[in-house]
């Protein structure tokens, strides 16, 4: 899995491009800390300045949450999807470049979208940090 960020005017896009995931719908987060060591639980919670709760079924979510990918049954998949509530810029509370960084993590299951604080997600099987 690679994964590029690009500033724009209004929100951060984020270009993903994976092969070998597992078909399926997957859950796709940004979580809160820049470690990815298996399986993955060093990268933290999900990333939430806000202090929102997850979900984007139960009210505003929060700046971790990301829309579940569909991953197609060979395993590679290109996208690109905006995430408004996070941005590039250095020293805001917001921003991707965090000390001790930021995570984007693929989970094995889906989120349900309005479970706190993981959506159901199960458990982590990849991860990259943000730098």
């Amino acid at each position: 899995a690679t994964f590029d960020l690009t500033q724009t005017r209004a929100a951060v896009m984020v270009s993903l491009s994976l092969k070998g995931v597992p078909a399926g719908e997957r859950a796709f987060h940004i979580h809160a800390v820049g470690k990815c060591e298996a399986p993955f639980t060093t990268a933290g919670g999900h990333f939430n300045p806000g202090g929102q709760k997850h979900g984007l079924f139960a009210g505003p979510g929060h700046a971790g949450d990301m829309p579940n990918l569909h991953v197609p049954s060979n395993g590679v998949l290109v996208v690109e999807i905006l995430n408004a509530a996070v941005t590039l810029e250095k020293g805001k509370p917001n921003s991707l470049f965090q000390d001790g960084g930021t995570s984007i993590v693929i989970h094995a299951g889906k989120d349900d979208y309005k479970s706190d604080p993981t959506g159901n997600a199960s458990d982590r099987i990849a991860c990259g940090i943000i730098q």
